[in-house]
């Protein structure tokens, strides 16, 4: 496990070479609470740094995706806010590695260059392949250790833009707007 954006170790991407990045929902764009009501339906808390983050990723001009064993319109409700591209999210999904063989065939982008990011044991597979695998603060130990980045924030308070901040910054890319 790496926690700094200039320590990569070889078997790694360099943050700079990445070209897409893949998000799990639940405990990376939110803290992995669920909200249930009395009539069964649900609502998630998203935070707005993520959204800004994501915002700035696909305004360099990166794709975005998303894999989740979830499903839910709260997801949809958010993903269309933030302009990604909803043919990017799979939600439902019983296994992330295929899932992102998907995501792959549709992006074009080769696994070296893309960042997974991901906090509980279904990430792992898809973690284990992809060439920047990173995580949230409170993942669960075997992703930490899984992992070449992991934020200082945990999951839903920002750490998604932690992430993107870490990458665009390697690309000389991450400038707060004149």
């Amino acid at each position: 496990m790496t926690e700094s954006a200039h320590d990569f170790e070889g078997a790694f991407a360099q943050p700079k070479d990445i070209k897409l990045l893949i998000l799990d929902v639940d405990g990376i764009l939110t803290d992995g609470s669920i909200n249930l009501h009395d009539d069964g339906s649900e609502t998630k808390r998203f935070s707005v740094r993520d959204g800004m983050g994501i915002k700035l990723w696909l305004n360099a001009g990166y794709p975005l995706a998303i894999i989740t064993a979830r499903a839910g319109s709260a997801l949809l409700h958010r993903v269309r806010s933030l302009g990604i591209d909803e043919n990017l999210v799979i939600q439902g999904s019983k296994n992330k590695s295929e899932a992102l063989d998907v995501i792959m065939s549709k992006t074009g982008v080769e696994i070296n260059a893309i960042a997974y990011m991901g906090d509980d044991w279904p990430d792992l597979p898809a973690l284990a392949r992809v060439g920047l695998p990173m995580t949230v603060a409170d993942a669960e130990p075997e992703v930490l250790d899984a992992a070449a980045f992991v934020t200082e924030r945990n999951g839903g308070h920002g750490a998604v833009r932690q992430a993107i901040a870490m990458i665009l910054t390697a690309k000389g890319q991450y400038t707060p707007p004149a």
